[in-house]
């Protein structure tokens, strides 16, 4: 009599892993992150606080702080310093690359605008050198003034002539007292000074002397 044939096994079941949704790159365990992939290494490298040798991190002032620096200055620390009082407080940042970036960008547009001034006060002293003012005073028949003439006077008609000169600005060793000609050093900038030629004339003769 003929055996009839052994009933077959049943078949596994697989599960096949979900489709990760699309505009999703697969991580190495198999989780999909929405949107842009993530770059840990260029986040780290571009956000990341520099540190500097011994333990000390790198900051950079957003305000002038007593014993450390000025603002826009690169400074280093103390890691509990910097996150309990400076960033806190506002008066530091963390010197990440893109932060020396934005500073750099922010020095050198200082500097465009310390050049430019610099070009227009030469400028102004280049004017001032071709003017002679004049001021008049009372002074006798030998020309002594009973009077005198100040750095105020002088910057008064300094204004007079459209020039912006505070009396801070004018270099005199002392009150004029004589009837002259004096050559007057004006004080715009460090390195910077014009020279105004200034007469001082009599309004007033002594009458004892006629």
């Amino acid at each position: 009599m003929a055996k009839s044939p052994a009933p077959k096994a049943p078949r596994a079941k697989v599960k096949k892993a979900p489709t990760p949704p699309k505009g999703a790159e697969a991580t190495k365990s198999g989780t999909a992150l929405p949107g842009r992939p993530r770059q840990p290494g260029v986040d780290r490298r571009t956000n990341h606080p520099i540190r500097a040798k011994h333990g000390y991190i790198q900051l950079i002032l957003m305000q002038h702080v007593p014993h450390l620096g000025s603002s826009g200055d690169l400074v280093k620390v103390r890691p509990g310093f910097a996150r309990n009082y400076l960033v806190p407080q506002g008066l530091a940042t963390f010197a990440t690359p893109n932060n020396l970036r934005l500073i750099e960008k922010h020095r050198q547009r200082l500097k465009e605008l310390e050049e430019a001034r610099r070009a227009d006060l030469q400028n102004l002293a280049a004017q001032i050198a071709q003017r002679s003012l004049t001021i008049e005073a009372n002074a006798n028949a030998e020309g002594h003034l009973y009077g005198s003439v100040n750095a105020d006077q002088i910057a008064d008609v300094l204004k007079a002539e459209g020039f912006p000169i505070q009396s801070e600005n004018i270099r005199i060793e002392g009150p004029l007292k004589e009837l002259g000609l004096y050559s007057i050093r004006v004080h715009l900038a460090q390195d910077i000074e014009g020279e105004v030629k200034l007469w001082v004339v009599p309004t007033h003769v002594d009458e004892t002397a006629t």
